[in-house]
């Protein structure tokens, strides 16, 4: 896990990334290498008390777009599918869910979501946006098919590269900007 501060003007970041205010941020998990956020590190409840199960939360508006891409082309099922053929692949899954929940009690353990990780974890493949957040977020060879998505979007999108239009997370903001920030409190 590679958290990072966040900072009032990340909070502007994730306004425009996201298009409405962020929620329940505790930390930057993954930045892109201009200093933007890329995946955010969530509470597992939110401040209006709903559970969260999804602590890392991929915003960065080109490698969501990369990664819907790849699940509206169906590479969700073909890895749904390897998943019951594969048991390396089914192990190494499974272990990805066991680490994701870890570091998730880390910051509390809900009750109403103790147990589930996030995007199908451990035995079903649902969101490919949770799976690269955690890749991106715990580094590769944490989530096998976090890190295969991640080389799927290669020639869109990549973790090495910015494709940021708006650079503003390294510029002193006015505190009043960001009043409505919950500051990642439950």
């Amino acid at each position: 896990m590679n958290d990072t501060p966040v900072s009032a003007a990340d909070i502007l970041v994730l306004r425009v990334q996201l298009g409405r205010p962020p929620r329940g941020v505790v930390a930057i998990a993954a930045r892109c290498v201009c200093g933007n956020p890329t995946v955010v590190h969530t509470a597992p409840r939110l401040p209006d008390g709903t559970p969260f199960p999804t602590q890392y939360y991929l915003t960065h508006p080109d490698a969501v777009s990369a990664v819907s891409t790849l699940e509206a082309n169906g590479v969700m099922k073909t890895m749904q599918e390897r998943l019951g053929v594969d048991g390396d692949l089914a192990g190494a899954y499974r272990a990805a869910h066991e680490s994701y929940l870890a570091e998730r009690y880390a910051l509390g353990d809900v009750e109403e979501i103790h147990g589930i990780s996030a995007g199908g974890m451990p035995d079903r493949v649902k969101c490919l946006h949770v799976l690269v957040g955690h890749s991106l977020a715990s580094g590769l060879g944490v989530n096998p098919l976090g890190d295969e998505a991640l080389t799927l979007i290669a020639h869109q999108w990549r973790p090495d590269r910015c494709t940021c239009g708006v650079i503003v997370a390294d510029v002193d903001v006015d505190a009043d900007a960001v009043a409505d920030f919950d500051g990642g409190k439950p």
